[in-house]
């Protein structure tokens, strides 16, 4: 898929709601779009079905891609990995034997499925290799979504960079901006496993932008609400435990909900993460602790 056009994008409202994963807007805005070449059409379709699937209707995207263009196929895959039950291996070696062969890698649908499907792997390394050199905005801001997972927010600086220097005011340029300070702030990069779910991905990317903001009170606002639809979502009680630190709540409130979060929810890694640190601290105390008492 090629550079958006310069003078008017059809398609803006379509990726700006995508962008913030009001995926239900993004539906409703692809499907008013009439537009003035097949290339339009395509990229229409292609963050249409995204959409679909970001909401979890495989079926709707699988019927329709039966007779779609070729470039949207990959997203096939994309549905099969996301669907329960799937043969993940399989999936990832179909892509990797893809890559290995340079196939479809002139199809930006193709990177977007490949560098998705390798993000969930967390293979962060396979992703960039996939997404280097692309001028795609939303390639370039996904390079700097891997680079915060790997825990380089040195190189995800450069990226922002040139992000800005392509579209300072644009949408995902604000969204990778506030990435890269929420990396820098207690919750490092695990905010960004939010990719694994897909639930409640909308309600955590808007939090974030009123993070970015400084707009606290509503930030907490719109997670308690989120709350009351999934109140054990990890992502949700991550973050209200880093709102509820900066917002002057009293330390046991941001206590709790990280406490929820590490019983809840074990195998998370912000949770292995933290209690990997937590043994760590209580080995090197017990380490140095005076063998005589004094």
């Amino acid at each position: 898929m090629a550079r958006q056009q310069q003078d008017v994008d059809e398609l803006f409202d379509v990726k700006n709601a995508f962008y913030v994963a009001n995926y239900q807007q993004a539906i409703n805005e692809a499907q008013n779009v009439k537009p003035s070449s097949p290339l339009v059409a395509l990229q229409r379709d292609a963050f249409l079905y995204r959409s679909y699937i970001a909401q979890g209707n495989f079926r709707i995207v699988l019927q329709e891609l039966r007779t779609a263009d070729p470039m949207l196929q990959p997203l096939k895959s994309l549905v099969e990995y996301l669907s329960p039950g799937a043969n993940k291996p399989a999936i990832v070696a179909d892509i990797d034997a893809k890559v290995a062969k340079g196939i479809e890698l002139s199809n930006e649908v193709f990177l977007i499925v490949a560098a998705t499907i390798y993000y969930h792997e967390e293979n962060y390394e396979a992703a960039l290799k996939i997404l280097h050199g692309t001028e795609a905005l939303e390639l370039r801001a996904f390079t700097l979504q891997c680079l915060l997972a790997m825990n380089r927010p040195d190189l995800a600086r450069k990226q922002l960079k040139a992000l800005q220097d392509i579209e300072d005011d644009g949408t995902l340029t604000q969204l990778a901006q506030a990435w890269l300070n929420l990396a820098q702030v207690c919750v490092n990069n695990y905010m960004w496993h939010v990719n694994t779910t897909q639930t409640e991905k909308g309600s955590v990317n808007q939090f974030i932008i009123l993070w970015y903001a400084g707009m606290w009170e509503e930030a907490e606002q719109m997670l308690m609400e989120a709350q009351t639809r999934a109140p054990q979502q990890p992502e949700l009680l991550l973050a209200l435990a880093v709102t509820a630190a900066h917002s002057g709540k009293p330390p046991e409130v941001s206590s709790r909900y990280l406490a929820q979060l590490l019983d809840s929810h074990a195998e998370h890694p912000f949770a292995k993460e933290y209690n990997a640190k937590s043994n760590e601290f209580k080995r090197l105390c017990a380490q140095y602790q005076p063998s005589v008492a004094s």
